[in-house]
Order: C-alpha cells, then structure tokens, then sequence
C-alpha cells in the first residue's frame, strides 16, 4: 500500500467516525487487556475497521462515558446523550460504543435446568453402624 493510499484511508475513517474530523479525539490509543487480552482486532469479535476506531477514538469515548471530558462538538453532545438513554443509537461510533459495552460485560452464564447444587455449608451424616458389622463378620469367619 502507498502511502498516499494510507493517507486517503486513515482520512477516510476519521471522516466516517460520525462526520466531522475533530471528534473523539485523543493522544492515547485504547486498549481492554481486562476484556480483550488478545486485542480488539484478533479476539473475533470486531471488524478490522471496528478495531481500529476502537484503539484511535475508545480513550475519548470511554472519558466521555465516565463524564471525566466534557463533549466538545455537536458528534460527542449526541454520543452522551445516547449513553445517558435519551436517544437511541444511530451512529457508527455510538453503535461501536455500545457493542463494545455489551461485549465486555461478558458472555451470560446458562445453566442446566433442574440441576440442584447443595449448599457449602450443609452437613452430609454418613453411618458407620454397616461397616463395622461387616468388619466383625469377616473376623469371625477366619
């Protein structure tokens, strides 16, 4: 790939994010080794665009979920108002936003229907009163 040709790529992701350049914007990449130890890119989950928006604008999107930044534009206004329940979801990044929090809570555990656990703490009494009588039989016949 030539670099003029990576340059038109990358400027065409950071157009796509939710239509301005300047949104989501942040000097650290984002990572989730907690959830994603493998990376956004190799765990399946995500497309290889969805990785990479992930890792270039999840630090500021992970800050503006948190309220620890302020939005700055129109894009990130929206993208908290999404995260607070008073819109639904309709851009790329608020989709992304989302599907990486359902992802990262984790697969839901089923269990067996009808399968009874016992309690840790409840007492199993085993009675001896079999064995000893065996015992003493197999004495007696030698």
């Amino acid at each position: 790939m030539s670099q003029q040709s990576f340059i038109n790529a990358k400027q065409g992701i950071d157009a796509n994010t939710n239509g301005h350049s300047n949104s989501f914007q942040s000097t650290k990449r984002f990572y989730d080794d907690v959830n994603f130890p493998k990376g956004f890119k190799r765990c399946g989950d995500f497309t290889n665009k969805e990785a990479e928006l992930l890792e270039q604008h999840g630090q500021a999107m992970k800050n503006l979920a948190n309220g620890s930044q302020l939005p700055c534009n129109v894009d990130e206004d929206q993208f908290v108002n999404v995260l607070q329940g008073k819109k639904p979801a309709s851009t790329p990044m608020e989709l992304l936003w989302s599907k990486y929090c359902r992802l990262a809570k984790g697969k839901p555990f089923y269990a067996v229907v009808g399968t009874i656990h016992a309690p840790a703490s409840s007492k199993v009494e085993i009675e001896f009163d079999d064995v000893e009588e065996d015992a003493s039989d197999t004495d007696e016949s030698e």
